[in-house]
């Protein structure tokens, strides 16, 4: 996955879930809107944690660690 992938997949995340917050906190849903939004955070957050794994791993390579 290139850079550039990742960052338009946190912006369509991040559109598609204030979208649905909206749609669900104007029709009086706001638990499910709350819930919504935290899924959509966690979708990121786990996408981020991978690519900092993978930075991690190229910094140990490049400076011969472990």
């Amino acid at each position: 996955m290139g850079d550039i992938d990742l960052i338009f997949k946190i912006a369509g995340v991040g559109i598609l879930v204030a979208a649905a917050h909206w749609v669900l906190k104007s029709s009086g849903k706001e638990d499910y809107a709350f819930i919504t939004t935290v899924g959509g955070v966690a979708v990121v957050l786990v996408w981020v944690i991978q690519q900092l794994g993978t930075l991690f791993d190229q910094v140990k390579s490049v400076f011969k660690l472990f």
